[in-house]
């Protein structure tokens, strides 16, 4: 299910092309990014791209989602056009769709930023104590062990994003 959200220039839940810069921290940080809400032709995509974009951020607006075989074929087409290209590609994706991003080949490409998002709500209320446990699909599977990180280290100031920071983006 796609997300709710306020643009600079625009309130509109059907916003499916939008630009400004990339603000999570990830590898294209600070980056013109051209946000793609959901598939669409790659015309269409090139038609919204400028020469001073240097980033393309795909599943924007919680929009990866694969239901059908139709879906999983329309988004393999439209990121695989353009993770061959210059420019750095995000995709982002729920935690449990890790198997389908991995059978693309895309995380092979050196430009291509797979930004995996784990929906935890409420977190600070989860108290002091809580863990994030990075684990394995079963014992010894996939995985050389597990990793725990208390949730209270991962919410550092650098890797925080507040919400303020997306409202300077621009629909087109």
């Amino acid at each position: 299910m796609t997300m709710n959200r306020t643009y600079n220039n625009k309130q509109s839940n059907s916003v499916s092309f939008f630009t400004g810069l990339e603000v999570e921290n990830t590898p294209a940080l600070g980056l013109s990014t051209l946000f793609v809400v959901g598939t669409h032709p790659i015309d269409k995509i090139n038609e919204n791209l400028k020469t001073n974009i240097d980033h393309i951020f795909f599943g924007a607006n919680h929009s990866f989602e694969i239901s059908t075989a139709e879906s999983a074929a329309a988004w393999e087409i439209m990121i695989d056009h353009f993770v061959n290209s210059d420019r750095l590609i995000t995709l982002d994706f729920d935690i449990s769709l890790v198997d389908f991003v991995l059978e693309t080949g895309w995380c092979e490409k050196n430009n291509f930023i797979p930004l995996i998002s784990a929906k935890i709500p409420y977190v600070e209320q989860l108290g002091y104590n809580a863990v994030l446990k990075i684990d394995d699909v079963d014992f010894d599977r996939s995985n050389p062990g597990v990793w725990c990180h208390h949730l209270r280290g991962l919410q550092s100031i650098g890797a925080f994003t507040p919400w303020r920071a997306y409202r300077k983006d621009h629909a087109l």
